[in-house]
């Protein structure tokens, strides 16, 4: 049977202490093509998954499909933060303000609340400085700029610009909808933890919308712009040690990638035209990038350079306060589905 037959047990990553594995996490997974077709499926391609950030890309491309990018001229730097969830790094919150800046929109506004910054060593850095957590330090403050930013583009208001009802948001839906296949009055709107709507949809769904998205991305066009900004400055996607932005970097723009909260985890292949999508069913968030490393070697995805350079993804070292190495993480099938 082929590593990538569809409808296979799902995958299940395996933190061992020693030769005694103490924790298992089911993955559910699903690899498909542009033209709807399914390569491989682990568990439940049906299992309905709130999309969380992974659905950035696509909340990003009306920015540069209705004309807010060109007209408020956004940097590819820029846009690719509005497809991010970032470290709070400088660089980040720099652009954050820029893309308020240039649409004419003030930072109070900002409806993402502040939270302490993803990269201990910044939040560490900030905190040590006295420096208090703000909306721009929100791991989400790029989408939220890219969002007033097309609110302030169509002449909506700006106030409530994360209420389901607003304007911008049914065009966030649309977008979303046109991607994955998934009529919007099907989708199931929730509230995502940055305040402004999320969706849930059937995970399969979400592997053809990047596969969809991985396909567009080779010609002219919005797709391509949206794709272009993540892989030319992954660093705005998600920043210092992060898996997202590893990738990108050690792929050389062959591949897209981004995580979402409760361990959903999204890549496409514009040269293949493949869309990956997994969701951890427990949504540990240490148990996804390990899946997603083992699900690209899988799906012949991964170069060999890749490969080797990402190898701590793949299959961490765990170790004790003493930095002795206890245990090791691997990914497998799962004994049932």
């Amino acid at each position: 049977m082929s590593r990538m037959e569809p409808g296979r047990p799902a995958l299940e990553v395996r933190f061992a202490r020693g030769h005694v594995v103490e924790s298992r996490h089911r993955v559910h997974v699903v690899v498909a093509e542009g033209s709807g077709g399914l390569i491989g499926s682990w568990g439940d391609g049906a299992w309905v998954t709130v999309l969380r950030s992974v659905a950035k890309p696509f909340q990003a491309l009306p920015l540069v499909a209705d004309g807010a990018a060109q007209r408020f001229g956004f940097s590819g730097e820029e846009i690719a933060l509005c497809c991010g969830s970032h470290n709070s790094e400088e660089v980040h919150m720099e652009a954050a303000s820029s893309i308020l800046a240039k649409a004419g929109v003030p930072a109070e506004l900002l409806v993402c609340g502040a939270h302490a910054p993803l990269l201990a060593a910044r939040r560490d850095e900030l905190s040590a400085a006295g420096t208090p957590w703000t909306p721009l330090m929100c791991n989400c403050s790029g989408k939220h700029a890219g969002m007033l930013a097309l609110a302030a583009f169509h002449d909506w208001p700006l106030q409530g610009y994360q209420r389901a009802d607003h304007p911008l948001q049914t065009r966030m839906g649309r977008e979303v909808a046109n991607w994955t296949g998934v009529a919007p009055a099907e989708m199931v709107w929730e509230t995502d933890g940055c305040g402004v709507p999320t969706f849930a949809i059937p995970l399969a769904s979400l592997a053809l919308g990047v596969a969809r998205l991985a396909v567009a991305a080779r010609d002219e066009g919005p797709p391509r712009r949206i794709v272009e900004a993540m892989t030319r400055h992954p660093f705005m996607v998600a920043g210092t040690g992060r898996l997202c932005t590893r990738l990108m970097e050690e792929e050389g723009g062959r591949v897209f990638a981004k995580v979402g909260a409760e361990g959903v985890y999204v890549a496409g292949d514009p040269e293949r035209g493949l869309g990956v999508a997994l969701k951890v069913e427990d949504g540990a968030w240490r148990a996804a990038p390990p899946a997603l490393m083992e699900v690209l070697d899988r799906a012949g995805v991964l170069s060999p350079e890749a490969k080797r350079a990402l190898r701590d993804f793949a299959e961490p070292v765990l170790r004790n306060t003493l930095s002795d190495e206890v245990g090791r993480v691997s990914v497998g099938e799962a004994r049932c589905s």
